[in-house]
This record gives C-alpha cells, structure tokens and sequence, in this order.
C-alpha cells in the first residue's frame, strides 16, 4: 500500500484520512463539496449511547477496552459514560477530525462518520485532550479558520499538552465508517503519533511497505505526525482485509 491508497482510505484519530476509498479505475467520485458545511448537530449523535460505548469498546481488543475508560459525543463535547481503570480511552471520532483543507477533507462535515479509536495513556494525555478541543469548537459553531487559529495559540501559549513518547492508538473497529465510498470500514489499523518528521524514517509510503504517513495533523495545525500499520484482525479476532 503507498500514499495514494492512504489518501484514498482513512481519516483520523480519526482517527481518522476520509477520502474516497478503494474506487476502481473509473469510477465516478463524489464531488469534493458533498459536505460542504456543518450538517445539525443531531446527525452527529447518535441516539443510542448504549450503541455508541460498545461501538467505542470495539476499536481495540476486549482485553483492552473492558477497563478503559468509555467517551460518548453529547451535544457540547465528549462526556464520559464509563469510568475505567487502565489508562486507555476509547470513543467515537466524528469526520472534523480529520485535515481541515484540501483532497483529504472531503469528509469534515460528513455526519454518517463514525471512527472507533482506543487511546492508550500516553495518548490519552496528549492526543486525546485535542479530540476535546477541536469537538467544543465544532459543536460551539466555530469556523475552520476560527479553530485553526485558535489551536495555534493554544500550542504557542503551552495551553494543550505536549506530545507524549509511546503514544498510540487502536483502531480495529469492524464497525467503524470512514468514508461514503468502497470499502466504508476500510481496515483494522494501529496509529503512532511523533512529532513532525520526515516519514522516511519510518520506511513510510515506500513499495511493499505496511507503514503510512497519515496527513491527519501534519502542522495544520497540530505540530504532530500520525504512522498507521495496518493489521490482519478486527478487534473480535476475525480476519481483516489484507493490504
């Protein structure tokens, strides 16, 4: 897998890259505008906040999620619906978790978005509290601009945590929908947060190389990288699409 499948699959945290994936040769794309702004908000939650813990829990295998800690989206944030005792965090992250413009953005306001993802406690430290803040300004109605600005002064004035060593993510969700095109559950994943850097260290986006550059944070405006592995299992132990 290289770049261009990347671009064409996953989004997060998201994560989270929700371009079109797996489309043949050929095959009408949507337009770039399908989403052009924020849908109600209602569309963003889901009814059943039952449905939303165990779909949270999935992203990561049971051995992991039955102890963590269990978010839900409510109509002014992420609240937390199950105290846990691991260190780990899992919830469900919306599309404006992915890059804010150009080819990958395609699915920001997409409301059927839903990407499990299990933060493990580095992650749950420093990655995690931007989940909180970009979803407290989606949802306060601020503009891209508006929240882009406002993360750069968050990291310039120290307010947001600094990139923790060993920060990961499971995202193993059989359930989880990236994207409106093929493939909607694209594959199960673990995502590795660094600070920015060149993805040639990692090997990344080479030919026959499983490691990919997500483009999910990139400095635009979050001064972090985000290196997905793909793997060859759900969450449940079931089989996963190959590469």
């Amino acid at each position: 897998m290289n770049r261009r499948r990347l671009a064409t699959a996953a989004s997060l945290s998201f994560a989270l890259i929700l371009a079109p994936i797996g489309m043949k040769q050929g095959q009408a794309q949507a337009p770039k505008t399908a989403y052009p702004s924020m849908a109600p908000i209602e569309q963003y939650l889901m009814t059943d906040r039952n449905a939303e813990i165990a779909l949270a829990r999935s992203a990561a295998p049971e051995a992991i999620s039955r102890d963590a800690t269990i978010l839900v989206l409510g109509r002014h944030g992420y609240e937390t619906a199950v105290g846990g005792k691991n260190g780990f965090v899992c919830a469900v992250e919306r599309g404006w978790m992915g890059p804010f413009e150009g080819d990958f953005a395609v699915n920001f306001w997409n409301p059927k978005i839903r990407g499990p993802l299990c933060f493990n406690p580095p992650a749950a430290r420093s990655i995690l509290p931007l989940t909180y803040k970009r979803t407290e300004m989606i949802l306060a109605g601020k503009s891209k601009a508006q929240i882009i600005d406002a993360l750069k002064a968050a990291y310039e004035k120290k307010e947001l945590p600094p990139l923790e060593l060993g920060a990961m993510s499971y995202m193993m969700s059989r359930d989880q929908y990236l994207t409106d095109h093929g493939d909607h559950h694209w594959m199960a994943h673990l995502m590795f947060y660094t600070p920015l850097m060149d993805g040639a260290v990692w090997g990344a986006d080479l030919p026959k190389s499983p490691v990919m550059l997500n483009p999910q944070f990139s400095g635009a405006p979050e001064p972090i990288d985000v290196f997905m592995v793909p793997i060859d299992r759900w969450s449940d132990g079931t089989a996963a699409p190959a590469m």
